[in-house]
């Protein structure tokens, strides 16, 4: 037990899963296996597991094993060649890359020495990075490539602050000569130099560590305005550790796969800091187009991703079964049959029949379980979605094939993590209950707001916002509208800035009606317009994938996607799903016309966020003449 530095008295502790914490998550000190703070639990773990596999990364096709003390090793390198380099306490340092295993060697090498890791979407533009190097101060920045150097290059001249740009690959810039820009490996001399003339001086910079310090600046992609920096302590991460540990168990032989951008909280849990808390590996994808790929090799035990990646699954397991003999397909459809009728009972916990229980367990062996390994989800104990809704026909689909997937909630500011569905209190159609240490209260306008010690420290530099964000009593103003059931299980609603006020002067909450149509196979996404009009309307970005096999099934003539929005077959396949979505609302909540945005947009693009959002301030403005047309 590493019980430094504490400066408070440590309460009772209770070992899950090996790991011992708080036996009453939510007090202070938190505590993970006695740490404190994210690198002394670094440390203690890079101690204990020596030479055990910590990642697998491919290499020219080929799985690698990295260890503990490899990550240990490469840290220590990285932070104490910063730090010869000039870089103080306090200070942020900036990561623009893919997921690899350096981004982790870099996050823990910066907090290890003091410094505040924040990443940078790959897919934001050279002037979104100008901005988020200006407004962090970041006098380092971590590149991953020639492609992502590019963006440096182009905004050199507007960074001004930025002392030293560190490359991860050499190819392609063996004749880069640039007196600000290095490579990883230069940086690793650089830090073995340093330790060299001061040995020690990793473990006593970490010793140094608090929990108040700010670990992490994550600036929140946001669908309005520009980002902002939310500040997230150890205490703050380590509290999200110690909920997930009780309600997302993660065990040292699990296995998982990091593929999800890591500058999003969500994935830098999963990936990082759970799995650090547990000692269990974490296996790099190779890329986001190959994630499907990657998981049939892995089999991870646990899977978090956001509806859509859920949705290809799914969509692609459909096409197979289309595709399959005569027999195949039936023997698939009453598998899934049997399955759902199953998964009616032990979605809500209840005992199955035997006779369900007998005829599932014959289409498992004869379908299910082949089906499963043939996804890589074989092994899968727990499947997780957020960050948007999911469709509850799709939530039964995976529990009918064997894999439970369950939903749950958090933000940035709250460390990623404050409600989740458990399988002993699953409530499909709601994100579930509060995680142990967190409170939940609905405000008298609807807004959800949080309590814990996860709750973030604010915004950087931005005292106004963070005055903003925070009740008179320190609960945290979400912005999202939801309600609580009387078991405490809550469900989302939409967004309070998002509310439209009708010219007949009734509140409407369009996230609503957006998610019920993104449920369909069909849509993407969808934003719903009326503010201050006579009715609703709505933009619609169709799924690329699923319409165009519904063209090609249809022999529908489409030469890109633009003339594939615009036949009328593809129009009335969109207005029947629109129709379907009416039939649920009351008639003033009803959407009476919709356009389809024939533009293929990426999260490169201004209307959409990294995590593929659609803003709506920009999608309102760019696409004005689509909204007028409709009135």
């Amino acid at each position: 037990m590493n019980m430094q530095n504490l400066g408070q008295t440590a309460h009772p502790q209770v070992v899950l899963n090996g790991v011992s914490f708080n036996a009453e998550p939510g007090q202070r000190p938190v505590l993970v296996d006695g740490c404190d703070t994210i690198v002394k639990l670094f440390q203690l773990r890079c101690q204990a597991l020596g030479d055990r596999t910590a990642h697998r990364e491919k290499d020219m096709g080929i799985w690698k094993a990295y260890s503990w003390n490899d990550y240990w090793d490469h840290a220590k390198w990285i932070g104490l060649g910063l730090m010869s380099l000039g870089l103080k306490r306090g200070e942020v340092v900036s990561i623009l890359s893919e997921d690899r295993r350096e981004w982790l060697y870099s996050d823990l090498g910066i907090q290890g020495v003091g410094g505040i890791a924040s990443g940078v979407y790959t897919t934001d533009s050279a002037s979104q990075l100008a901005y988020l190097v200006n407004d962090s101060d970041s006098r380092f920045l971590f590149v991953e490539n020639d492609e992502q150097l590019d963006k440096y290059l182009e905004i050199a001249d507007q960074v001004p602050g930025l002392a030293k740009v560190i490359i991860y690959e050499r190819e392609g810039l063996h004749d880069l000569d640039h007196e600000k820009c290095l490579f990883i490996e230069d940086l690793y001399e650089l830090g073995k130099a340093y330790e060299a003339r001061h040995p020690g001086t990793f473990e006593a910079e970490i010793s140094k560590s608090q929990p108040e310090d700010t670990a992490l600046l994550i600036y929140t992609s946001g669908t309005t305005g520009m980002p902002k920096g939310a500040m997230l302590s150890n205490e703050n991460i380590l509290a999200s550790t110690e909920a997930g540990a009780r309600a997302l168990e993660v065990y040292k032989t699990d296995d998982q796969l990091c593929f999800l951008p890591l500058c999003h909280i969500l994935e830098r849990n999963v990936s990082v800091y759970f799995p650090l808390a547990a000692s269990s590996t974490v296996n790099f994808a190779e890329s986001p187009e190959t994630v499907f790929d990657n998981m049939q090799e892995v089999s991870p035990a646990t899977f978090f991703a956001v509806p859509r990646v859920w949705e290809k699954i799914y969509s692609r397991v459909l096409v197979l079964a289309q595709e399959a003999t005569p027999i195949g397909r039936i023997a698939f459809h009453q598998a899934v049959k049997a399955g759902r009728k199953r998964a009616q009972y032990v979605m809500y916990g209840k005992p199955v029949p035997s006779g369900v229980a007998a005829s599932y367990a014959f289409w498992d062996f004869a379908v299910l379980r082949n089906l499963r390994r043939m996804l890589g989800m074989d092994k899968m104990r727990r499947g997780g979605t957020g960050a948007a809704p999911i469709s509850p026909e799709l939530l039964e689909w995976y529990w009918s094939i064997g894999v439970p997937l369950i939903e749950g909630y958090g933000m940035t500011e709250n460390a990623g993590l404050s409600t989740i569905n458990t399988f002993d209190t699953n409530a499909p159609g709601t994100v579930g209950h509060a995680v142990p240490g967190v409170e939940v209260r609905i405000a008298e306008d609807g807004e959800i707001q949080t309590k814990g010690l996860n709750n973030f420290q604010g915004y950087w530099r931005n005292n106004e916002k963070t005055a903003e964000t925070f009740t008179t009593d320190g609960w945290l103003r979400t912005g999202d509208v939801g309600r609580l059931d009387d078991k405490g299980n809550l469900t989302i609603t939409g967004r309070i800035k998002d509310i439209i006020i009708t010219a007949g002067g009734k509140n409407i909450t369009p996230a609503e009606i957006e998610s019920r149509l993104k449920f369909s196979h069909y849509i993407s996404d969808a934003v719903v317009i009326g503010d201050g009009r006579k009715y609703l309307t709505c933009l619609i970005m169709i799924d690329q994938e699923n319409v165009e096999k519904f063209a090609q099934d249809r022999k529908i003539p489409f030469s890109d996607f633009a003339s594939l929005c615009a036949a009328e077959e593809v129009v009335q396949l969109i207005g029947a799903e629109v129709e379907a979505v009416n039939r649920d609302f009351a008639r003033v909540e009803q959407i009476k016309d919709f356009r389809l945005i024939n533009v293929l947009l990426t999260a490169e693009d201004d209307e959409l966020t990294a995590t593929m959002k659609l803003k709506r301030s920009f999608v309102e403005k760019k696409h004005k003449a689509l909204i007028d047309d409709m009135y």
